[in-house]
């Protein structure tokens, strides 16, 4: 199995490279992709699941159990939902939202796109996630997925961050370089 540009040496990586192969062997790339964004999603709204995946008191089989209802209650595809099972048996719940992002540029990378992971104070529409991508697409001549994150302390603006470059127009560090050079 190839390395995928680093993606494979952790754990996550690795599980996130199976499931991917897995997904593209049974032409369900896209199922998975929307289970696994639909997971991210109650990871991100829900405090009892995202305690199910991180706790280590959480036996085995309890979280088998609860792994398994909550692919239902979800309506995950059947990879996903095995996958889950996966990682609930080898105690590797802890392991999914790295696993998440993963599948994410393994995916990108299958469509030939770059992925930038874009960090906004409050959801985008999808309007603005359509403006961002085509924006995105001119600056770097070549598609662009987009995975997207809400974090309320950054005020207003985005964070992208496309590979190891970042662009910061954030509210939150304007206002910090401006008191910066108030100080100075």
């Amino acid at each position: 199995m190839e390395n995928s540009g680093g993606i494979q040496a952790s754990l996550s990586g690795r599980y996130a490279t199976a499931l991917f192969g897995l997904a593209r062997d049974e032409n369900a790339i896209d199922a998975v992709s929307a289970s696994l964004q639909l997971l991210k999603t109650a990871l991100a709204e829900s405090d009892d699941f995202r305690r199910l995946t991180t706790s280590p008191i959480v036996s085995r089989g309890e979280a088998m159990k609860a792994v398994a209802a909550a692919a239902s209650s979800l309506g995950l595809d059947p990879i996903t939902t095995k996958f889950l099972g996966v990682l609930a048996q080898n105690r590797r719940l802890n392991q999914v939202g790295a696993v998440i992002r993963s599948y994410a540029t393994l995916t990108a990378r299958h469509r030939g796109e770059t992925t930038a992971e874009v960090t906004s104070a409050h959801p985008l529409t999808a309007t603005q996630v359509k403006a961002l991508k085509a924006k995105l697409k001119t600056q770097l001549d070549r598609d662009v997925a987009v995975e997207l994150t809400v974090d309320p302390s950054i005020l207003g603006g985005l964070i992208v961050k496309i590979g190891s470059r970042q662009i910061d127009g954030s509210i939150r560090s304007k206002l910090n370089s401006l008191a910066i050079a108030m100080k100075g």
